[in-house]
């Protein structure tokens, strides 16, 4: 896949010490993932051990946490520790190139993938087309997406029907609907003309 990118000079290899990333950017990253995952600084706690106080410290950059604290947050966050301080990424930007786009054609249903796999990636982007009578759904189609997911999408020309537990939601050109993606759902074309729409698809943003 042909992709540009601008590099980090970061070498591949752990440090000892989270000493030699910059602590602000340790600690945003934590918060902005935290936050995305709809965790509170307890919850967080509950799911690393490591105490509330320490990662307000650590989020507010006033210290950098040691390797094996810096471990448990990236397991309470559901990421590895090189993912967490993104020593396994070398590249800041990341183009995905139309022409390398994945793209699946399924009974009248083209769906294109505009987002590149990439570590801790928690949202994905696709473009979505439905044919005249088309549905996203039926046998043969993704399974349902994990536990937490969030759905939302912006019918870009057309009308298309959401189906979300039995009712049925009408979306006209412009309109745009966000749902909880665990759940079953799909959509339908019951118009005369082609539809399509984007979809942005979200890990782990609700809670139980």
């Amino acid at each position: 896949m042909s992709q540009a990118t601008v590099t980090d000079p970061a070498s591949a290899d752990a440090p000892e010490s989270t000493s030699g990333v910059a602590e602000n950017a340790v600690g945003a990253r934590v918060k902005a993932l935290r936050e995305a995952m709809g965790y509170s600084l307890r919850d967080l706690s509950e799911q690393s051990g490591v105490s509330p106080t320490m990662l307000s410290q650590v989020e507010r950059g006033s210290t950098s946490p040691t390797l094996a604290v810096a471990e448990k947050i990236a397991t309470g966050l559901d990421l590895s520790l090189s993912q967490l301080l993104r020593l396994d990424e070398v590249q800041h930007v990341v183009i995905s190139r139309s022409s390398d786009h994945l793209v699946r054609n399924r009974r009248g249903h083209r769906i294109e993938e505009l987002t590149p796999p990439l570590p801790g990636q928690r949202a994905d982007v696709s473009a979505h087309s439905l044919e005249s009578g088309a549905s996203t759904g039926g046998a043969g189609d993704a399974p349902m997406h994990e536990p937490g997911s969030r759905e939302t999408a912006v019918v870009q020309k057309g009308e298309v029907v959401l189906v979300f537990e039995g009712d049925r939601y009408h979306l006209a050109e412009g309109d745009s609907v966000t749902f909880d993606a665990d759940l079953p759902h799909h959509f339908e074309n019951e118009s005369d003309e082609p539809v399509e729409f984007v979809a942005v698809i979200a890990a782990g943003l609700r809670r139980g």
